[in-house]
């Protein structure tokens, strides 16, 4: 039985949804069933992260285990979200959302809730999971999954107040959270590929597994009648971490997604990363096996841009090492990072999953991050299914139980870099062996090319050629100059050099062009592998 208190709230919550056509009843109309009204407010998640970070973590057991263990990849692909129950079919707003289903690799229950009105501050009710809002076939196993079991994940659908021909809602997504804290999106070209995270723990720290906190909860606020963005809070929670997230996510041309992020650690982390980016290199033009595989190139992502804060902008290639490489450039305020797709070209792949369509993801830091370091991660594959390359911010302090982290950042999923420099950019690393043509190639020689195209290099003087500036760990340089691409494309050069290499340990390569005191280009990084 309900005190007066409760039931005032109840009944406030009620009028407060039916005015925006969430009613109960509506929401019943629509297929889907919710909770008793429940108190909400960024700050009371926030309290909520920081209370549990101060108590044992405790994993939520999912319901019937053994129904979902049979709930293969194939059982898991037929089961789809019937598009008539989508939360917001009818708005407010124009952007439905749908569920994804638990199964044998999304096991953790996921919470999801809708919120009275705009702004966050009022009522939350839970959508309770019904096996009735998934089409599946007569003998799925997910058929025997009780009320109640949760959700895996959520999608946001492209608009319904959109060309319904062009571009149909209940066939077409622009966010996807799926499995612990990974989420995507898709960028102007209408394609998804790398993953973003809420948090990264302990990737590559040699003899401790590295742990997958999960976004448990999520909460829907209600959008304005055509609006063109989606706020959405989370509860993140893990064994190390608990965190609190406002993701406000903007479609237009690209997906742009705000998050404002509260972190508390329960205990030490060897390797913090913040503002994880997870992406696919397999090989490039860089450096191909012989006969691996068909297509000229695979990978959702060729590189790792950094705009530093000292205003320098890097480009570093991605290697598929033969052992997983772990990478820091430290930084102080930073402006900028991400992993890029910059081969546009459906030629260099040759392959029907547009791998040329990948989207870029920028991260742009909002206030002053401080000192610490953009780590890159990266993890042998032989196969493109393996996600191996993650890049995130790292704070120089130690990351010790009882810290916490107030963050801002602005997600860019774009074409391209969304601060573009005005200096010539890196577009192609290639290697094969040393020495000159018709001549014995020395063992132990290995030749760069390094192409870059740009501005600045279309205003050179008729015959003047770019310095290279060069540098290595280690070992020696020969045969160092550069030369315009004979291709016809004004500002596209190329630097090229024999390298020596010196042992067998990597070896850390830098590279820029300049003209006198002008610098031409972005600064190029590589770490090479000599063998």
């Amino acid at each position: 039985m309900l005190d007066r208190r409760s039931f005032l709230a109840a009944g406030s919550t009620s009028l407060a949804l039916a005015s925006l056509g969430l009613s109960p009843e509506a929401m019943a109309a629509n297929g889907l069933k919710l909770s008793q009204p429940a108190p909400f407010s960024f700050e009371r998640l926030i309290a909520r992260a920081q209370t549990l970070a101060g108590r044992p973590w405790v994993a939520e057991k999912p319901l019937a285990p053994e129904v979902l263990e049979r709930i293969d990849y194939d059982a898991h692909g037929k089961i789809k979200f019937g598009t008539a129950n989508a939360l917001f079919r009818d708005g407010p707003g124009p952007f439905p959302v749908t569920f994804f289903h638990l199964g044998r690799f999304f096991q953790t229950p996921v919470h999801m809730h809708v919120l009275e009105r705009a702004g966050g501050d009022g009522f939350a009710r839970e959508i309770l999971y019904d096996a009735e809002y998934f089409t599946m076939p007569a003998d799925s196993p997910a058929r025997q999954l009780p009320d109640g079991a949760g959700f895996a994940g959520f999608r946001l659908q492209e608009s319904r107040l959109g060309d319904q021909k062009k571009l149909p809602w209940e066939n077409n997504d622009w966010v996807a959270f799926l499995g612990a804290s990974y989420f995507r999106a898709i960028g102007e070209l209408y394609q998804y590929g790398l993953s973003a995270r809420g948090i990264a723990l302990d990737v590559a720290v040699p003899d401790k597994p590295e742990e997958f906190p999960s976004f448990t909860r999520f909460y829907f606020e209600p959008p304005a009648d055509g609006s063109s963005s989606m706020t959405v809070y989370a509860l993140l929670e893990g064994p190390s971490v608990t965190g609190a997230y406002k993701f406000v996510m903007q479609r237009g041309k690209a997906v742009v997604m705000d998050i404002d992020s509260r972190i508390y650690l329960r205990r030490d982390v060897a390797r913090l990363g913040l503002v994880p980016l997870t992406s696919m290199y397999w090989y490039s033009e860089t450096i191909k096996p012989t006969a691996v595989d068909w297509r000229p190139e695979v990978h959702d992502s060729d590189g790792l841009a950094i705009w530093n804060g000292a205003g320098e902008r890097i480009w570093r290639p991605l290697n598929n090492p033969t052992q997983t490489r772990a990478s820091s450039f430290a930084d102080t305020k930073p402006r900028g990072f991400g992993l890029l797709q910059r081969d546009r070209a459906f030629d260099n792949y040759q392959d029907g999953v547009f791998y040329e369509k990948r989207p870029s993801l920028w991260v742009e830091p909002l206030g002053d991050w401080g000192e610490g370091a953009v780590e890159l991660i990266e993890i042998p594959t032989d196969d493109e299914i393996h996600d191996n390359t993650v890049a995130f911010w790292v704070p120089k302090a130690p990351a010790k139980a009882g810290s916490s982290y107030d963050l801002k950042y602005r997600l860019h999923w774009t074409d391209r870099e969304p601060f573009p420099s005005p200096l010539a950019h890196c577009v192609a690393t290639r290697l094969g062996r040393g020495g000159q043509p018709g001549q014995p190639r020395p063992a132990g020689v290995r030749k760069f090319m390094v192409e870059f195209i740009g501005t600045p290099l279309t205003t050179l003087p008729f015959g003047v050629k770019p310095e290279l500036v060069l540098t290595a760990s280690r070992g020696k340089f020969s045969y160092v100059f550069a030369e315009a691409v004979p291709n016809g494309v004004p500002g596209h050069w190329r630097a090229q050099f024999d390298f020596t290499s010196e042992g067998a340990e990597p070896v850390d390569m830098r590279l820029f062009l300049k003209n006198g005191e002008q610098t031409l280009t972005e600064t190029w990084l590589y770490q090479y592998q000599p063998g």
